[in-house]
């Protein structure tokens, strides 16, 4: 260990993230082990899935924060390649949280599929954690599959994970309880300093230790994850269990049916070893199954009556436009992430600890965010769903032209000031609060009850079309997607994609007003939605959206 007088920028981060996750960790401690059955006014159990949630967020972050500049400087890939591989990662990771969803409700129930999905992802991030000799590149090298079989653990774990911890939040309170907003804030509050934190501790270990450190640490952070929601299990008080524990005993192909589910999970990840791969495959796969999805979706709509048909056109316009924020936004893990490590002046700090900038972002603005809606509402100045949407987009593209900007500024060989990558995460970030919490709320609310989850896969399949879509664009801005990134070829892409999305943003919040209309707010009819799907609390999530819409019970 460096003695203090040494230490640079970046040791000051780390310690300072170091110290916050201490003090977190303390919080958590005494919260948990008080003989009250509540602390702050809100159950024991909220502080259990606030640290197990926070020490996933840890380890996925974390890991995600390395995965671009690792395929590029370990495996040896090509810019394009490893942005396309980045894509189709993120966007299997938010596909497979609507069928670990679906497997919670029916059968499982929600803890038993948290547990299961914690043990893949410990798992998956201690695989990754193997680096092999990648000396020659990842051609004909069978370390290789040790990196895939890694990446499969994550996607299949994050499915049964993701989709139901938040859930379980929401059971912890009666369908009445005014605290549960406050709850979904506290417990999104953990998932953004566990990404914050995992981010900066498992960057600096990653990029200045050595990859199998970062990894470790991801890893290790799952694991703590898991110590922490099973020993927890007593305050959960009894949700998220299985709807039917007779049902889960009854024998399939020679097993009880619980087993046979651990065993499809792991038939999964074998699937998913071998999907990951041909990333064109997933593309096709993905724009094959969300037309399938948009038909269905048409066919059931004009089922209902005009207003809640309407109202699914209207949810059917704000998926469309999960492609075009998510594509822009998740250049933060691919392009950015390559452009930051090369272009920008970092003044020694790791290019994956930047990342950790939009979180950090999240919890400060989140909370002003929050006020300022109801602040316009009083005043009856609030923007309407598909405005918010359009200034989303717009402030995404702005992102990006404020970044051009700033790096032509300095002229062609200098390297861009670290200030304009802080401002494409602060527009960004802004953007993100006002599409990913307002059109989480849009689904939930206008969703008839029997569409409610089919409504909020279709948001989700629109999330992973904007990740697939971000990878593809990551692999034009050099010769390619076997080639390398170019800092022209960058600020062109840039530059083009940031303009076309004021474009977009602009004509959404034009529109806006006949969209307005096609929800039928002045008829839509209380029929509990809202507390039947998770998430309408959240504050917000870096890089997507929060809650899986699996039903509370």
């Amino acid at each position: 260990m460096k003695p203090m007088g040494l230490w640079g920028e970046t040791d000051w981060i780390v310690a300072i993230a170091s110290i916050a996750l201490i003090v977190f960790l303390a919080i958590g401690g005494y919260a948990v082990s008080r003989k009250e059955p509540e602390f702050a006014g809100h159950p024991k159990g909220l502080y259990v899935l606030f640290f197990a949630e926070m020490w996933e967020r840890f380890s996925y972050y974390g890991m995600r924060a390395l995965l671009t500049l690792y395929l590029v400087k370990h495996w040896l890939y090509s810019d394009g390649q490893a942005t396309v591989i980045y894509g189709a990662y993120t966007s299997l990771v938010y596909i497979t949280p609507v069928l670990g969803g679906w497997l919670a409700d029916r059968y499982l129930g929600q803890r038993k599929a948290v547990l299961f999905g914690a043990i893949l992802l410990t798992f998956g991030h201690f695989f990754m954690a193997f680096e092999g000799d990648a000396a020659a590149g990842y051609q004909n090298n069978p370390a290789i599959n040790l990196f895939w079989l890694a990446l499969a653990f994550i996607i299949v774990g994050s499915g049964f994970l993701k989709a139901n911890i938040s859930v379980i939040v929401g059971q912890l309170y009666p369908r009445t309880d005014m605290r549960r907003d406050s709850a979904y804030t506290i417990f999104y509050i953990g998932i953004n300093v566990g990404a914050a934190i995992g981010t900066i501790i498992a960057g600096y270990l990653g990029e200045t230790i050595g990859w199998a450190y970062g990894f470790g640490a991801a890893g290790f952070g799952m694991l703590l994850g898991l110590v922490v929601f099973v020993l927890g299990k007593p305050l959960l008080l009894g949700q998220g269990e299985p709807p039917s524990a007779a049902q889960l005993k009854e024998k399939v192909a020679g097993m009880n049916l619980e087993w046979f589910l651990y065993l499809a999970g792991f038939v999964g990840v074998a699937i998913i070893w071998a999907l990951i791969q041909y990333q064109s495959v997933v593309g096709w796969l993905m724009l094959i199954c969300g037309a399938a999805l948009l038909l269905y979706v048409l066919v059931e709509a004009f089922k209902l009556d005009r207003d809640a048909r309407d109202r699914v056109f209207a949810m059917i316009f704000f998926i469309l436009l999960q492609p075009v924020f998510w594509g822009l936004f998740e250049q933060a893990g691919g392009s950015i992430n390559l452009f930051t490590d090369r272009f920008v002046d970092r003044q020694g700090v790791p290019a994956s600890l930047f990342q950790s900038i939009n979180p950090i972002y999240i919890i400060l603005l989140g909370p002003l965010f929050a006020g300022l809606w109801q602040f316009l509402i009083r005043k009856g100045w609030e923007p309407s769903t598909p405005a918010k949407m359009g200034l989303a987009i717009v402030q995404m593209g702005f992102a990006f032209v404020v970044l051009v900007w700033g790096a032509n500024a300095v002229g062609p060989t200098a390297m861009v000031p670290v200030l304009f990558i802080f401002l494409f995460y602060l527009f960004s970030t802004t953007g993100e609060l006002c599409l990913s919490p307002v059109g989480l709320s849009a689904i939930n609310r206008l969703s008839v009850r029997h569409m409610a989850s089919l409504m909020m896969a279709g948001w989700f399949f629109g999330t992973a079309g904007g990740n697939y879509f971000a990878g593809f664009l990551g692999s034009v801005m050099g010769e390619g997607e076997h080639g390398d990134i170019t800092r022209q070829g960058a600020l062109d892409v840039y530059w083009s994609i940031g303009l076309l999305a004021i474009g977009i943003g602009v004509a959404v919040m034009a529109v806006s007003p006949l969209i307005r209309k096609l929800m039928h707010l002045d008829t839509l009819q209380d029929d509990h939605v809202s507390d039947d799907l998770a998430g309408e609390g959240e504050v917000g999530e870096p890089q997507g959206p929060g809650a899986h819409p699996a039903t509370r019970h």
